[in-house]
């Protein structure tokens, strides 16, 4: 009976800390950027959007767009 339920435990403990591994570039709340959301992000670059009016469009903060902008070498913020 107590090896059973050591079995378990540890079974138990193993699928925890699998599911705590299922986290994208280490933070939780994450969301992948898709090739479909790259090619909007380039789009919305390209029309000059105001980069809150992208934030509610994408439901993505400000600072998580323009880190993406950056990486594809995008320009954001046309308004300064």
């Amino acid at each position: 009976m107590y090896l059973l339920h050591s079995i378990l435990i540890i079974e138990l403990e193993r699928a925890m800390a699998k599911k705590a591994r299922k986290k994208v570039d280490g933070r939780k709340n994450a969301k992948p950027w898709s090739t479909a959301d790259k090619r909007e992000l380039k789009a919305y670059s390209r029309a000059r959007t105001p980069v809150s009016a992208i934030s509610k469009a994408m439901k993505r903060t400000v600072g998580a767009l323009r880190q993406q902008a950056t990486k594809l070498g995008l320009s954001l913020g046309h308004r300064r």
